[in-house]
């Protein structure tokens, strides 16, 4: 019986465009930045950003290095949000009265910056007042430090949660993050870009 479930963020409550962030990126001289960064696969310098090992100075001083153009921090901070799109409404509607039902967590691999944004967007298009309102508790990889798809990830939040892997199901948009979910004992979903959390039949 699942009793808890855990949410991704991006592709799940929130519309991604990663080819926004690559044609910005572009546009500033990085012919390669999906090869460094995309949905599925993180250089170090962006596992260390999700990490919260770096702050952004860093994160921004080494993209100049990898560049190696002088670009101001602003110009590098809008590549880098650009593929930050819009929320989902009713899914995070839907998150209310799921959460009579079920204890509900999020787990995203994230950073400084793009929370910085995106929790700014949320008040601005809902009237809701913050993404935490939603859980019993947001794991975000910068503040925890650790991220996805890691063993430790998932057995660090089970531990700190007090959940069982065996009650918990985990939903997210990345196929890669499932499997050592599913080490764990944790059931997973894999949400489809056509699906949405509000229509999922394990969460009637």
């Amino acid at each position: 019986m699942i009793k808890n479930v855990i949410f991704d963020f991006g592709g799940v409550l929130l519309n991604l465009d990663f080819k926004r962030s690559f044609a910005a990126f572009e546009a500033l001289g990085f012919d390669d930045f999906e090869d460094k960064f995309s949905q599925y696969k993180a250089a170090p310098i962006f596992q260390e950003l999700e990490k919260g090992l770096i702050a952004a100075p860093a994160f921004y001083e080494g993209l100049r290095s990898l560049l190696k153009k002088p670009i101001p921090d602003a110009q590098l901070e809008q590549a880098w949000n650009a593929m930050l799109l819009d929320y989902r409404k009713p899914s995070l509607d839907f998150l209310i009265p799921l959460a009579s039902k079920y204890n509900l967590f999020l787990l995203s691999n994230t950073n400084q910056i793009h929370y910085d944004h995106f929790s700014k967007t949320l008040k601005e298009e809902t009237v809701y007042p913050s993404l935490e309102s939603f859980f019993t508790k947001a794991y975000y990889s910068h503040d925890i430090k650790r991220r996805k798809p890691d063993i430790d990830t998932y057995a660090f939040v089970l531990e700190d949660a007090e959940i069982a892997a065996s009650e918990t199901l985990f939903i997210d948009d990345s196929f890669t993050n499932l499997p050592t979910a599913q080490e764990l004992g944790i059931q997973t979903h894999l949400l489809l870009p056509e699906e949405r959390i509000e229509h999922l039949e394990q969460l009637q």
